[in-house]
């Protein structure tokens, strides 16, 4: 029997796991489902985006470096001009990952410090769960700051007791929210900043859902404040450019930090491979298909929006991201209303306990299906809320 880590027996399932098994014994028995469960986009990968990759492809192939190209450096760095203001320098500043998952996950790791008094990672909650599963495995404990309506799906920093703020390491932000779809303003980015800075904390502001709103002006990002001491910023193409497959992204922000990361990436071998590098240059320097990808789940979103306004269920939230953030009806568990759609309306949705307890009373509906299907999906649901009977 081998003998694992004490950490690694003490890793929970993920949570989606059960909701893969209850659709695929659907899928068995020959019904179709329309998945609004996880957030894998099913819209294509702009054909820009395809064809780079396919031109980048060699004979023969190398190993990536850890700093990754620097013409995607650059790419990475006029994207933030164009989208934010900010000047960032791409050799400094800039680090290409394998998606934003492996950091976000991993980042834990490169500032926990428990001997020196630094064992705490804050999150929020309800919440993706990988922050606080990798603050775990690097032995840190974890306080959750909850996330209501009432708030605007914003923590309370106020709240954070001096003690708390005097052990933790980093403090994890994501915004546009998932699973809320709340967005930020700047004024708590610059609020979260200050009290990061003055405890000498790490800010991560995981933002992979910034580029998917809905309102007259995008939202704001947490480089916005200027000076990106004590902060990094987390992105990836996975949503904004359909690109979940080709798992790129970016860290961006405090020089001391992505130094720091450069240093280790050799050790660990998570750089993109150099053609989705190459592809991900093409990404980042277009802006249209994102437009594009913007005006679909906006067709998807208001689709949905009247249907939950003509049967009076409430929607929180869900001002921005491809998630809509739906009350349970009175009476209900999350989960048992999720198995219920599931088996009447075959549309499966995530429950909202997934996220942590603080999202009981909710399901998140990720808009990745077609259009189509949505459109199929909402007239299931729209019969088993009138109580019509198939």
């Amino acid at each position: 029997m081998v003998h694992l880590s004490p950490r690694l027996r003490e890793v929970e399932p993920y949570p989606f796991e059960a909701l893969d098994r209850a659709k695929a014994e659907a899928l068995e028995a020959g019904r179709a489902i329309v998945d609004f469960g996880v957030g894998d986009p099913r819209e294509e990968t702009p054909a820009i985006v395809r064809d780079a990759l396919s031109d980048a492809i060699g004979p023969i192939s190398s190993y990536p470096r850890a700093a990754g190209l620097p013409p995607l450096r650059r790419a990475i760095a006029a994207w933030l001009d164009r989208r934010y203001g900010v000047a960032l320098d791409p050799d400094d500043q800039i680090l290409p990952t394998l998606g934003s998952k492996e950091l976000v996950f991993s980042l834990a790791q490169a500032v926990l410090d428990p001997a020196g008094g630094r064992d705490l990672v804050l999150t929020t909650a309800p919440g993706y769960p990988i922050p606080e599963r990798g603050a775990r495995y690097a032995g840190g404990e974890v306080v959750r700051l909850p996330l209501s309506e009432e708030n605007g799906f914003l923590p309370d920093l106020a709240a954070v007791s001096a003690d708390l703020w005097g052990r933790a390491a980093l403090l994890w932000l994501n915004y546009p929210n998932n699973p809320t779809g709340a967005v930020a303003p700047l004024s708590f980015y610059e609020e979260a900043v200050e009290r990061c800075r003055a405890h000498d904390v790490l800010l991560a502001s995981d933002e992979a859902y910034s580029e998917l709103w809905f309102g007259d002006a995008a939202p704001a990002g947490a480089l916005q404040v200027g000076d990106p001491t004590n902060l990094v910023v987390l992105q990836t193409l996975s949503k904004r450019s359909s690109m979940t497959g080709y798992r790129s992204g970016f860290a961006a922000g405090d020089p001391e930090l992505i130094g720091a990361l450069r240093r280790l990436r050799p050790a660990v071998g998570v750089t993109p491979q150099e053609f989705v590098q190459r592809a991900s240059i093409a990404a980042w320097g277009d802006e249209r298909h994102v437009e594009q990808n913007r005006e679909r789940y906006a067709a998807k979103r208001a689709l949905f929006l009247d249907l939950f306004a003509r049967h009076g269920l409430h929607v929180a939230g869900s001002e921005a991201t491809f998630y809509l953030w739906v009350s349970v009806p009175a009476g209900r568990t999350s989960l048992d209303w999720a198995l219920d759609l599931l088996e009447r309306a075959d549309v499966v949705v995530a429950p909202g306990s997934f996220f942590g307890p603080e999202g009981e009373g909710f399901v998140r509906i990720a808009m990745v299906p077609t259009l189509a299907e949505c459109e199929r999906a909402a007239t299931a649901l729209d019969r088993i809320f009138a109580g019509v009977s198939a």
